[in-house]
């Protein structure tokens, strides 16, 4: 999943980090910041693999499947603004540290979970995991925007997130084939006490040894981090209220803008999580978790090339009319994918991904048109959209429960981007009014 937020001094008119001798130079730092982006997205992604893992192991209905993405994007509500103040105390490079140290305790997490084959420990495992990643970006939006000439921030954000998309294109490929499959022919729902036990011990040691992986990989980009912890002596940060940004809201083009960010990260992830079990279907493509699980790589990989082509696009065309454009593209390949059968149903579910491709970036920039100074508090409410995540899969897969059919869900998803289509429309045309101005102490 693309996200690109961060809560500090994010905007595109900010003044770049003075790197003397003695410091890191920025070419150098922006590849540290790429590699941010890729292995966050990469994390995030793979509870697309998890979860239909998990709701076999458990014998879980939908709603409870979809609690995976509830406590992971819960996250972004609670730990957003603390995560916000901890960079700000202690500096990005030591903030960026402390938060892959964060993910790496979520993963060592996964081990008592699997030991005691308890879906509790499972969900908060990943409660954990989602709070380093939220640290972690909020250090990696506005350390790229920094990193040189104001002119090019918007080309820089741009490249960054090709790598967040490279990270959700290659981690879900890697984790259907680690994770996914080998179920030795038997079902958790036809075994009980200790034989249900031992099965869902053994089944789990995939994911434990993924994370383990993982756990492993995050120490090391730790300690080279932590090297490098003094290497940023022009940083600065500002002290306003933690909560300044949610007087913003009152502002109608940015709180229609945040609830538009809240139902598409819902949305896409909503999509997302249930591509699996959607391609198994019999009159979808029938085929098993592993297979289905290679082909998540569609869904994400869509929304890299997207981003690349929408960048040409965006400086040519009103972005508010093609953000209009693309929700519309979402809304019929969802018709399309809801109402037809075999390889059509599938890929033009998987092209969903395509469409996302540019909203969120596209939602923000017109969200936060003429903050000025003000940028950073809107960056912050931003990220705590992000909670749209949790909430939106959750109330899929109760209407997944409820109807009995996952092609009946998708409704929920089509009226997010519809409403996002509302707010192409209802920003087609630059911000009126002066640039805001900055809070007075």
């Amino acid at each position: 999943m693309v996200i690109a937020t961060g809560i500090g001094e994010g905007e595109a008119n900010a003044t770049p980090l003075e790197l003397p001798d003695g410091g890191v130079d920025a070419p150098s730092l922006r590849y540290f910041v790429f590699a941010l982006f890729f292995i966050f997205g990469g994390i995030t992604s793979l509870n697309d693999v998890i979860i239909p893992k998990l709701k076999e192991l458990f014998t879980l209905n939908y709603t409870q499947a979809m609690l995976v993405q509830f406590c992971f994007f819960t996250a972004y509500l609670v730990i957003g603004i603390p995560g916000a103040q901890l960079v700000k105390k202690i500096g990005y490079m030591r903030g960026a540290a402390a938060g892959l140290l964060i993910m790496m305790v979520g993963c060592l997490l996964f081990i008592p979970a699997s030991r005691t084959a308890t879906y509790g420990l499972f969900l908060l495992a990943l409660f954990v995991l989602a709070s380093g990643v939220v640290v972690v970006q909020v250090v990696s939006n506005p350390l790229i925007s920094l990193l040189g000439p104001a002119k090019t921030v918007h080309s820089r954000l741009t490249f960054a997130q090709a790598f967040n998309s490279l990270g959700t294109t290659i981690f879900p490929r890697v984790g259907s084939a680690l994770i996914l499959g080998g179920l030795a022919g038997v079902s958790a729902s036809q075994l009980s006490g200790a034989a249900l036990d031992q099965y869902r011990m053994e089944e789990t040691q995939a994911i434990v040894s993924t994370y383990i992986g993982l756990a492993v990989a995050l120490a090391v980009i730790a300690a080279v981090v932590w090297m490098f912890r003094d290497k940023l002596p022009g940083e600065k940060h500002d002290h306003s209220s933690p909560l300044a940004g949610f007087s913003l809201l009152k502002r109608p083009r940015f709180g229609f803008g945040a609830l538009c960010i809240f139902l598409y990260v819902g949305a896409e992830v909503s999509i997302g999580s249930l591509i699996v079990n959607y391609l198994m279907q019999k009159h979808v493509l029938g085929i098993s978790d592993a297979a289905a699980g290679k082909l998540i790589m569609y869904y994400w990989g869509g929304a890299m090339v997207g981003r690349f082509i929408g960048s040409y696009f965006l400086r040519v065309m009103s972005p508010g009319k093609i953000l209009a454009s693309v929700s519309t593209g979402a809304i019929l390949l969802i018709a399309i994918s809801a109402n037809t059968t075999g390889t059509l149903s599938a890929y033009s579910l998987l092209a969903i991904g395509l469409m996302n491709s540019i909203m969120f970036p596209t939602i923000f920039s017109l969200a936060c048109e003429k903050l000025g100074p003000r940028a950073a508090d809107g960056s912050g409410i931003i990220n705590i959209a992000i909670f749209g995540g949790a909430v939106v899969p959750l109330a899929t897969g109760f209407l997944a429960d409820q109807s009995g059919s996952l092609q009946f869900a998708l409704l929920l998803p089509a009226l997010c981007y519809a409403i996002i289509a509302g707010f192409g429309i209802f920003a087609r045309r630059p911000a009126e009014g002066p640039v805001m101005a900055p809070l007075t102490a």
